[in-house]
């Protein structure tokens, strides 16, 4: 089911929301809030990768939603709708008109988990941060303490769209590559994207999530190679390394699926 348009500040930002019920209907659990990463969208990253299946499975009640400029949401030309402040307070709103209510002892009902996957996990912690009223747990995928779309090389991805020049950066030219990978991505719109979060880089020991974490990457993931750092920060961290995976394949383990489902229970 598709959520309603809301505005933030006057403004509908757009996003396509949906929510999947679980199965049998029932929900005495709170919901879990689903965060995509760069140049990806709710269907490639959760519902084609069996997330959102898996999760209804397990009792949970789900939000989805397109990132600006990914998937089904729109693409505005305005940048400030890419930065991250921005779309934190889009997600805020989100959750308000799905009805999610403050934690509050004893009811499992109350407030959201939140998975997050690559710039969805950056995303994740700094809503955490900053919402830890509305925040139980979350698991945060391919996470890292760096930033990549920080240090993209903007010009040279440009250069390339537009003439082929070769990318010397090699993190530059892999998310380029993976953003030209799926099919009806808006370039222009994911390079905006880029643009917004060098003026907002991740530095995430300036607002540390207080609730229980789980960091899971591909021991293969070299984005997430800092995970650990995040781990220190926290506190309340646990991590899991997935045998063989990357960045591009870890969201797909079912291991991922099985010890996030654990820990959100």
């Amino acid at each position: 089911m598709e959520l309603h348009t809301h505005t933030v500040e006057g403004t509908d930002p757009r996003l396509f929301a949906e929510v999947f019920t679980p199965e049998g209907g029932s929900a005495n659990l709170r919901p879990v809030l689903l965060l995509h990463g760069f140049a990806s969208s709710s269907q490639l990253n959760w519902r084609d990768s069996g997330w959102v299946d898996a999760l209804t499975a397990a009792g949970r009640t789900v939000l989805t939603v397109d990132l600006p400029g990914h998937g089904r949401s729109a693409a505005p030309a305005d940048l400030d709708a890419y930065r991250p402040s921005r779309i934190r307070a889009d997600l805020l709103q989100l959750l308000m008109d799905a009805a999610v209510r403050p934690l509050a002892d004893a009811d499992p009902t109350a407030g959201v988990d939140i998975v997050g996957y690559s710039l969805g996990s950056r995303l994740a912690w700094e809503f955490g941060a900053t919402q830890p009223e509305l925040v139980h747990r979350m698991v945060l995928g391919g996470p890292g303490s760096g930033d990549p779309l920080a240090d993209f090389d903007l010009p040279a991805a440009r250069a390339s769209l537009a003439d082929g020049v070769a990318i010397a950066d090699g993190t530059t030219a892999e998310l380029l590559r993976m953003a030209r990978l799926a099919p009806g991505n808006d370039l222009a719109a994911l390079l905006s994207m880029v643009e917004a979060v060098k003026g907002e880089p991740f530095v995430p020991a300036d607002a540390v999530p207080s609730m229980p974490l789980l960091l899971v990457a591909g021991d293969q993931d070299r984005l997430a190679a800092t995970a650990p750092e995040l781990a220190g920060l926290s506190g309340q961290a646990e991590l899991l390394l997935l045998p063989g995976r990357t960045h591009a394949n870890a969201v797909t383990s079912r291991a991922f699926k099985d010890a996030a489902i654990r820990f959100l229970a």
